[in-house]
């Protein structure tokens, strides 16, 4: 067959730039991707993401240009950065599970990104989970704050994993998640992600970066997501830190479905448009009363609330 004409599939397993590298039954092949994708997903700053299963196109110099994309089974989104409004950025695509990243501290942990992170979670159906890195700087004071929160997601039904890059507290734990299955790590810059990854497997050796003492953020040295395949089987995705999470393409009225721990009161509300923030004889304020939802989580789905009725303005930094 001409190779001009001869057609692969592959898995997008990195993009950079304009390129995209794309696993195939051939190998990688460095791809680009067709001028047509762009006119069709305008409202997306990537049309075409790492994990997206593609069809490409082989031209005469052994590159390919990609010329369909399979319809995803998922995907991980965040309402782009900057001033795009209504444009959403496709974190990663095809996914097994998603680990939301925090730190204890440098940068410290923030409550209100790991809920955005979990809502856009399950509305997509990506089990998920939570890893609590840099235990090695826990005081007495901070241990106990911390704990908080990693007993309040445990208690709601997310994994939540104590970790340490520097002593490799919990990186077996984590390494046996990682088995047999794709899964993406995100969080902020700084947080530790590919110090993790470098623990759990020392020949990739992920570039890794300081946190400014100034801003006690972290500074961005992964630049593109990328597939990375693990000797005990299992593909693990870094991704770029994130200094934002916004949500997007989320009706207010359906937010309530996506706190897990709300789910089962929805049913009880007085009026069944309840929102959950002013309605008289609502279950889910009632049940906060009892604490049987904490005060925590539903202040927290109150600033994403309002965030989405102002056009997620607040985008949860």
């Amino acid at each position: 067959m001409d190779e001009g004409k001869r057609e692969l599939v592959g898995t997008i397993w990195k993009s950079t730039g304009s390129w995209y590298e794309v696993q195939t039954p051939d190998g990688i092949v460095l791809s680009k991707m067709r001028g047509r994708f762009r006119l069709t997903h305008q409202r997306e700053t990537n049309p075409i993401a790492v994990g997206d299963v593609v069809t490409l196109q082989m031209v005469g110099d052994g590159t390919g240009v990609i010329t369909g994309l399979h319809e995803r089974r998922n995907k991980l989104v965040r309402r782009a950065a900057g001033r795009r409004v209504g444009f959403e950025h496709v974190l990663v695509a095809n996914v097994d599970f998603a680990w939301i990243v925090q730190s204890v501290l440098m940068p410290k942990l923030n409550p209100g990104f790991i809920d955005r992170f979990l809502v856009m979670a399950e509305v997509y159906e990506i089990p998920a989970g939570l890893i609590v890195n840099k235990t090695d700087l826990l005081d007495k004071i901070i241990r106990e704050a911390v704990e908080h929160w990693c007993k309040l997601y445990e208690k709601i039904g997310y994994p939540v994993l104590r970790t340490s890059a520097l002593s490799g507290d919990g990186v077996d734990e984590l390494r046996s998640g990682l088995v047999d299955q794709i899964t993406v790590l995100a969080g902020p810059s700084g947080v530790g992600k590919s110090s993790l990854l470098n623990r759990v497997e020392p020949s990739l050796s992920l570039r890794t970066g300081d946190v400014s003492e100034k801003t006690k953020k972290g500074t961005h040295v992964t630049t593109n997501a990328a597939f990375y395949r693990l000797t005990d089987g299992g593909v693990v995705i870094d991704t770029p830190g994130l200094r934002e999470f916004g949500i997007i393409d989320l009706d207010p009225a359906q937010l309530s479905h996506y706190f897990v721990e709300f789910v089962p009161f929805l049913n009880d509300c007085k009026y069944p448009n309840c929102t959950h923030d002013h309605e008289p004889e609502c279950a889910v304020v009632d049940a906060v009363d009892r604490g049987e939802i904490t005060e925590e989580r539903w202040a927290s789905y109150l600033n994403i609330l309002q965030s989405l009725r102002m056009g997620d303005k607040d985008v949860g930094r």
